[in-house]
């Protein structure tokens, strides 16, 4: 049986960039199976083929069957699938990653492990988010308070754009239709975000776990790196949609959504800021080494060295090809 270092995969140089793909595909009521390289959706109305090379996440509804042979396809070229509700409003089951580097996983897991470090990204996320504004000095509670009033501006400031009638964020789980259409459109668009954060958080090698503002959650980082774009792409996206019809307001929002994020190349912004977030030269810090697919061996004061060799000779490092 072939080992990791051993086994002919793709390399990542040799995969679609995150950046360059569609961000996220949603299917339900099909049978997903696989013809060569794309993947295939079959419903009553035929048979659809799509480049499972060009999918950054493939969101799986109700009444969806796939094969192995499709995720086969799917895990070879590195497109992150998800098991969501109807509506694409609930997420239950995720699949894995792009690439195959540990670079951006360890400088995650040195930035959350420090109280300080940890405090000072989730002050860089906030940033991000509100560039008027310099969160310098803020504790946590003042940046939640700052946050909530901010999001809380959002929502008035929509309303009296697009003059709809806000009563509130209102939004129980498990009853998607308790909503008004505006606040139907609100979740169904931050459901569809936190599918396409995941599938770039995961694709770049990160713990979806790690977050520095959410907490406690297995897609903690996954929430705020979503939360990044909510007021500048998601809320107002919601109420145009709503103030446009209350029909059939999430699969348009999905829609009109999907092509906003592809509009505005939200990919390649998304992996710009988790690399910035993460890396302290930037996003150009780790580039090569984000990119590679090579297994090495820690030794001390920081070195690395080759792995698939035998060390154990009389200086520790014997040029001895090791066979599994």
């Amino acid at each position: 049986m072939a080992t990791v270092s051993q086994r002919s995969a793709l390399t990542p140089r040799h995969l679609t960039r995150t950046g360059e793909r569609l961000s996220f595909i949603y299917l339900e009521r099909c049978v997903v199976h696989r013809d060569a390289n794309a993947i295939t959706a079959e419903d009553a109305e035929g048979t659809t083929h799509i480049p499972s090379a060009t999918i950054g996440t493939l969101l799986l509804g109700p009444g969806t069957r796939i094969t192995h042979q499709a995720m086969s396809v799917l895990g070879e070229t590195g497109a992150a699938v998800a098991w969501v509700g109807e509506r694409g409003v609930r997420y239950y089951a995720g699949g894995r990653a792009l690439t195959r580097s540990s670079a951006l996983a360890e400088a995650q897991a040195v930035q959350w492990a420090n109280a300080r470090s940890r405090l000072s990204v989730a002050r860089a996320m906030y940033r991000l988010r509100f560039p008027d504004e310099d969160p310098e000095g803020l504790t946590r509670k003042g940046l939640l308070g700052r946050e909530g009033r901010r999001v809380k501006d959002c929502y008035r400031a929509e309303a009296a754009r697009t003059g709809i009638r806000w009563r509130g964020r209102k939004y129980v789980p498990g009853d998607f239709a308790a909503g008004d259409a505006v606040n139907q459109a609100i979740t169904a668009a931050a459901q569809c975000m936190y599918g396409v954060a995941h599938a770039v958080v995961s694709s770049l090698g990160c713990s979806p776990a790690l977050g520095f503002v959410h907490s406690g959650h297995e897609l903690s980082f996954v929430l705020d790196i979503a939360d990044l774009y909510k007021t500048e792409v998601g809320i107002p996206l919601a109420f145009d949609v709503a103030a446009e019809s209350e029909e059939d307001v999430a699969s348009r929002t999905r829609r009109a959504l999907r092509d906003r994020i592809n509009e505005m190349s939200l990919l390649d912004r998304c992996v710009d800021d988790i690399k910035h977030l993460l890396l302290a030269g930037g996003a150009d810090a780790a580039t090569a080494s984000v990119d590679r697919d090579v297994v090495t061996l820690q030794s001390d004061g920081g070195v690395e060295v080759a792995a698939g060799r035998n060390h154990g000779g009389p200086d520790g490092y014997e040029d001895e090809e090791v066979l599994w």
